[in-house]
């Protein structure tokens, strides 16, 4: 298949899944395997387009990081928790990643783990929705230390491609007891500097592998997965809102057995 049709499906597949609690990685993964990619080829691709996502949450919520540096300038105590919460929640996937990023780069080449990890997360995500009883936090700035704590811990989980770190962060928060939006949106807030790291770390890595040919494809996926995002993230909002997460749980959970059924039978 032509390498520029690959830029874009791997970009609308980055766009699309994201910020939904499917695993955007594992989709990535599954897209390689499904399509003949070759994965070890498109791996720091797919890693390294997560910016064009990331810029998707800036520009959508750009009111938002406005208040928030001007209160940092007032020193205005809700600006402050809002970005402590995020710092602490970022932090344990920042370690965890620096300590274990070898191993971790050997689960993303696993087809069979995200197809476990897909199913298992549907299942978790209706026991959640059924026992969880999450109050209005208030927005970010209002969840406790404690929560963020808890959010930044559950987010380690993701590190295994087909759990989705949106899923994991925002299942953690509703645990938790964060209600749906804020749950929601603090995992948008929080893949800013997740996926950043992410992808600061990888391209330093494996910055041999970087030619011009590969920067132009990952300046097109990303363009390609920024657009997408940033209609996928309001229509998201708008979903979980009125009918809460069951939806992508079910759909984590046929995904997951249908690809096991496929690489089983291939």
């Amino acid at each position: 298949m032509d390498s520029l049709i690959v830029v874009i499906l791997l970009g609308i597949v980055e766009g699309l899944t994201e910020y939904l609690p499917v695993s955007s990685t594992g989709h990535l993964i599954l897209a390689t395997e499904l399509l003949g990619f070759p994965a070890e080829r498109w791996a720091l691709f797919n890693i390294a387009i997560q910016p064009g996502a990331i810029l998707a949450i800036l520009v959508l919520y750009w009111r938002t990081f406005r208040d928030v540096l001007t209160g940092l300038g007032r020193r205005d105590p809700l600006a402050i928790k809002f970005v402590r919460n995020l710092v602490v929640a970022f932090l344990p996937a920042a370690i965890i990643g620096l300590i274990f990023n070898d191993p971790i780069e050997t689960l993303l080449e696993n087809a069979t783990v995200v197809a476990w990890a897909l199913i298992i997360g549907g299942i978790a995500i209706l026991i959640v929705e059924r026992y969880a009883k999450p109050t209005d936090s208030g927005g970010v700035s209002g969840v406790s230390l404690r929560q963020s704590v808890g959010v930044g811990l559950v987010q380690c989980l993701a590190m295994i491609p087909g759990v989705s770190r949106s899923g994991a962060t925002i299942l953690g928060a509703m645990s938790l007891g964060v209600d749906r939006k804020t749950a929601a949106e603090f995992s948008f807030f929080l893949a800013i500097p997740t996926l950043s790291g992410a992808t600061v770390l990888q391209l330093a890595k494996h910055r041999d592998e970087i030619t011009p040919d590969l920067v132009g494809q990952i300046g097109l996926g990303a363009l390609v997965s920024f657009i997408v995002a940033l209609v996928v993230v309001k229509a998201f909002v708008g979903i979980v809102t009125r009918y809460g997460f069951a939806p992508f749980a079910w759909y984590r959970i046929v995904a997951g057995a249908a690809a096991l059924v496929w690489l089983a039978a291939r």
